[in-house]
């Protein structure tokens, strides 16, 4: 575990490491199922940030669970344009059963407002979201995740499926931007 890594032109110092992470994920994944026990969920993980987040919860959820993937985008750079595009739609069976969207961060909330509130429009009854982590602090909109790994602060941060301009995404601890001085 490096305590500092340097990314293009950004330096990250460790803010969570691998341990607390995969303790947070194993708490949800028992609370997921529990909630979804004798139900047929259609679990989504939103690439691409979300792969090692989805890796992990899935690897602890019964092996008759249905996997099935989706891609928005909204970042560029360290900022979220406040866009949402849709790269990769969700495929897969959804109707008449639980939609459990798998989020690796949930910061501004739009993309996820978003995602869910169109796959209620399609008629799904029951969308949940999980994230991996939440920053309550940056929400821009009234979006209450149903399953949260962990909250934290509103810091840039990388590793763990997250990116930095596609770099940092396979550190196993998560690491948060310094801040450079002027």
């Amino acid at each position: 575990m490096n305590k500092r890594i340097t990314l293009r032109d950004k330096t990250f110092e460790l803010y969570i490491p691998e341990k607390k992470i995969v303790d947070a994920i194993s708490k949800m994944a028992v609370q997921i199922s529990d909630d979804m026990r004798d139900k047929n969920p259609l679990f989504v993980g939103i690439l691409n940030g979300a792969f090692m987040f989805v890796s992990e919860l899935m690897s602890k959820m019964p092996p008759t669970c249905e996997l099935t993937f989706a891609a928005y985008s909204s970042y560029h750079g360290t900022k979220s344009a406040g866009i949402v595009e849709e790269l990769l739609p969700i495929r897969g069976k959804k109707h008449d059963r639980p939609v459990i969207l798998l989020e690796d961060i949930i910061d501004t909330g739009l993309t996820m407002q978003y995602v869910t509130g169109r796959l209620r429009d399609e008629g799904i009854k029951d969308v949940r979201l999980a994230t991996m982590l939440l920053k309550p602090g940056s929400l821009k909109c009234d979006l209450k995740p149903d399953y949260v790994g962990m909250e934290i602060d509103d810091d840039f941060i990388v590793g763990f499926g997250l990116d930095y301009d596609g770099l940092g995404r396979t550190s196993r601890d998560i690491y948060k931007i310094v801040e450079q001085p002027l």
